[in-house]
């Protein structure tokens, strides 16, 4: 009968968790730009749903869009910086599926 092993559980939790620096640094820029693609989705969001209902004129619909497709160009660009990509930041939550929706089209 195989009994519980808590070296084996410890040395399961050392190689999921890594404590090489650089590894611990790209990870945490990951995190960091997961949040921020995360936000930059859900303004998104909230801005199609604003001027679906007329809420927003059409200077402020201008400068939303641009706005925002100038935060999606610097999210490439620092996913590049940092050698992630854009499907990197998509963080997998198991059963719950994927964090970020996909983004159609690329916006």
């Amino acid at each position: 009968m195989n009994e519980p092993n808590p070296d084996g559980a410890a040395d399961a939790l050392t190689r999921r968790l890594s404590t090489d620096p650089d590894t611990v640094e790209r990870d945490l820029i990951r995190l960091v730009l997961t949040l921020v693609e995360l936000l930059r989705q859900l303004m998104e969001r909230t801005a199609v749903h604003r001027v679906d209902q007329g809420d927003l004129g059409e200077d402020e619909e201008e400068r939303i869009g641009m706005t925002l497709m100038v935060l999606h160009d610097r999210m490439e660009e620092l996913c590049a910086r940092h050698g992630l990509t854009m499907d990197d930041l998509n963080l997998d939550l198991g059963p719950l599926g994927s964090l970020l929706p996909h983004d159609p089209g690329g916006r």
